[in-house]
């Protein structure tokens, strides 16, 4: 068996060095077309960071996550793609270092961009997608459900998001210039795991048959030239769930890819600080839904305990018959998930060099873009045997609360129980209280899931789920990118891709040459998109599989009904189902919080007794040089961050003396530094920031200081910015 696995890992390899291309649903191989179309291309990136202090983080649902400072930023990286012949024929691609996709912050970026460039940039042509990283700023979704742990909509969040993907996009256009598209695909057999197993084995083996992996190996990746050939950039599609940085930490970061952008990007301008450079990488989100960077697989760790230490169950990943104990690990895990952050990263930047060194196929043809709504509660439609069937109402079965072994859930809730007896009386009585019962009709829709939070009839205060979903494709040459609102399994994707890509052949839209991928959770989150098979295990992709068993039929049958759309002649776009309502305006946000959440919002900031604001209270060592590996770490006296995001800027440098003159040479976008905000006394108003540097292999031996940038607010009176400066120290 170890043989034949290396034999098939030579295989591929060797096909990845002969510059080969497959479509990304079978194992065809398309031949290299020896002729470039000419586009307009532009690159932009934006600095999306919201709060990162006293906000609950989006992703885990986890109620004591609240960050508590910086790691690195998040960011919106714009891809503007234009017929260099008919430049009004565009599309935009924004790929966002955030959790998921939102109907009501893609509104807003949409309105400002439509306002300022009337007519070029519109809803049908602007894709808002998503990293899915789990370690960003929460609070910015306009549904109620991924609201509840941030206790309500936090507009400084989404707000945040909204300015700096505008400003992405705005420099993107401002970048447009003639350019060269070429197209590629590669393995990144390290890089992922699937996370829910015994729900994969649930589809047919025939089907299995025909894959090496349980998940999809494949990176994808567009590469944009300029006239010349030179790189301006790249847009990439991998899957792998944004968890590497695990539920216990509270400093705001952009997790694996996040990390891979940054990686790539320094490499290329190393002496750029991060978000300056205009080389832009972007590692955007495909079929996620039960992928896991976790790639240890999942242990439990119960001291104690005969089962501590040995894998979790695998039908129910539980230790004792329960899931909290259950954890996955990531391949750095000895060390910290920060280091299995990186190390996941590392094998997407390196498959991207892959691509990046080899000569791609050109990507030739028009630029074509198609987008409609369309209502998913019991929408009724016949599947190609015949049958008919519909989707339901959203609900969430009993396994969603069980959680994954990326972030375990809690109480008595485990993955895979499809049984539609009452699995704790306590729960059946609970359950009622928070959200409607469901009637018979919608039991029968949704079954084989127990429903435990009947969201699609929850709408107090507003709606707790979307109804109403974004569905929307980009098609660029032979490439189309399909912009989903959910998270698909593996399965789920390689479903949804060969379909739509043998319907986009067999009308005549593209040739045999035609490339599918996926792109998300885009546009509005509606959980997840199990294939009807997983679904009746209902494990935590299945019990979130929100509009019931039918969900990835439903999306196959619209998104095929629409490709004419985009064939070379079509113009307009189809019928649509009424858009979303904005809630927003409804939506509610709690500002006293009890612990473990003591935010009370800014009042005011003191710098304390004999103190003012940046003092230094606890300095670096200056008695000895550091040298590479030490932490360099520095306290002041401090303020509330949220009186300014300092979004385009940094809350501290890391600076150097050279030639007599201090240059900043870190920020807080530099992994190797941390920014941390503690709140002495609410009463006082004090607060204190904590600066760490972990100098790097290769720093420059010299003369060095911390800086720290902050924004006090007094109890009467303006917003105030101060500085503050360590001692210096010198690094041997």
């Amino acid at each position: 068996m170890q043989l034949l696995q290396r034999g098939l890992l030579c295989l591929t390899a060797f096909l990845a060095s002969a510059g080969v291309l497959t479509d990304g649903t079978s194992s065809k191989v398309l031949g290299v077309q020896g002729v470039s179309a000419q586009y307009l291309l532009g690159l932009g990136i934006g600095d999306i960071t919201g709060p990162v202090v006293e906000t609950n983080m989006m992703g885990y649902a986890s109620l004591s996550q609240v960050d508590s400072g910086l790691h690195m930023r998040q960011r919106s990286r714009a891809f503007i793609i234009a017929d260099a012949a008919n430049p009004s024929n565009r599309v935009v691609f924004i790929n966002a270092d955030i959790a998921m996709g939102d109907t009501g912050v893609r509104r807003s970026i949409v309105s400002a961009l439509s306002s300022e460039f009337p007519g070029l940039y519109t809803n049908e042509n602007i894709a808002l997608s998503s990293t899915h990283q789990h370690s960003g700023v929460g609070g910015y979704l306009e549904d109620l459900l991924p609201q509840i742990t941030a206790l309500g909509y936090v507009n400084q969040t989404a707000q945040a998001i909204v300015a700096g993907t505008v400003l992405a996009v705005k420099r993107a256009h401002a970048s447009l210039a003639e350019g060269k598209l070429s197209l590629g695909n590669t393995t990144v057999v390290d890089g992922n795991r699937n996370r829910s197993p015994s729900a994969y084995l649930a589809n047919p083996a025939e089907e299995r048959a025909r894959y090496q992996y349980d998940q999809d190996k494949d990176l994808t990746l567009v590469r944009f030239d300029d006239a010349n050939g030179n790189a301006r950039g790249f847009l990439s599609f991998f899957a792998v769930h944004g968890t590497s940085i695990y539920e216990n930490n509270t400093l705001v970061s952009s997790d694996n890819k996040g990390m891979a952008a940054y990686l790539y990007e320094s490499s290329i301008e190393p002496d750029a600080m991060p978000g300056n450079n205009t080389f832009v990488a972007g590692f955007a989100q495909s079929n996620v839904g039960d992928t896991s960077p976790n790639t240890l697989g999942a242990f439990c760790e119960s001291p104690g305990q005969p089962w501590d230490g040995q894998p979790c169950d695998f039908d129910h990943s539980t230790c004792g018959n329960k899931t909290e104990d259950c954890h996955g690990r990531g391949p750095g895990f000895r060390i910290s998930d920060f280091e299995s952050n990186k190390i996941i990263a590392q094998y997407q930047v390196d498959g991207a060099k892959t691509l990046m060194g080899q000569q791609l196929t050109p990507i030739t043809g028009l630029v074509k873009w198609v987008h409609t709504y369309m209502n998913m509660s019991f929408r009724s439609f016949t599947l190609p045997n015949g049958t008919s069937v519909q989707t339901c109402p959203p609900a969430m079965g009993y396994s969603f609360a069980g959680g994954t072994t990326d972030g375990p859930g809690a109480f008595d809730f485990i993955q895979g129980d499809n049984s539609s007896n009452t699995q704790n009386p306590f729960w059946e009585l609970v359950k009622g209280a928070v959200t409607p019962d469901p009637d018979q009709q919608q039991i029968d829709c949704q079954f084989p899931k127990p429903i435990l939070l009947n969201t699609g009839f929850a709408h107090w205060p507003y709606e707790w789920s979307p109804n109403t979903v974004d569905i929307q494709m980009l098609r660029i040459g032979q490439l189309v990118i399909l912009v989903m609102p959910g998270e698909l399994t593996t399965m789920s994707g390689r479903r949804m891709r060969e379909a739509l890509r043998a319907k986009l052949i067999s009308e005549g839209v593209l040739g045999n040459d035609a490339y599918v991928v996926i792109a998300g959770p885009a546009n509005t989150y509606a959980h997840y998109v199990a294939t009807p098979e997983e679904y009746s295990v209902q494990r935590y992709e299945g019990a979130s599989t929100i509009f019931g068993q039918w969900t990835l039929d439903s999306y196959i049958d619209k998104y095929s009904s629409i490709v004419s759309y985009l064939a070379d002649d079509a113009t307009g776009q189809p019928p649509s189902d009424p858009a979303p309502v904005d809630q927003t305006s409804k939506a509610i946000s709690l500002q006293a919080r009890p612990p473990p959440l003591p935010q009370t919002g800014v009042v005011f900031d003191a710098a304390g007794i004999g103190r003012d604001f940046g003092d230094v209270l606890t300095d670096v060592r200056t008695s000895s040089p550091y040298t590479a590996g030490e932490a360099v770490i520095a306290t002041f006296v401090g303020a509330n961050p949220r009186n300014n995001l300092r979004l385009e800027q940094t809350f501290l440098t890391v600076d150097q003396l050279v030639n007599g003159q201090w240059k900043a040479v870190r920020s807080d976008s530099h992994p190797s530094t941390t920014y941390q905000w503690t709140r002495t006394s609410t009463i006082l108003g004090t607060s204190t920031v904590n600066i760490t540097w972990v100098i790097e292999d290769g720093t420059p031996s010299g003369t060095y200081r911390l800086t720290y940038f902050g924004d006090s607010k007094p109890l009467i009176g303006n917003i105030t910015p101060f500085v503050g400066h360590s001692s210096n120290f010198t690094i041997s």
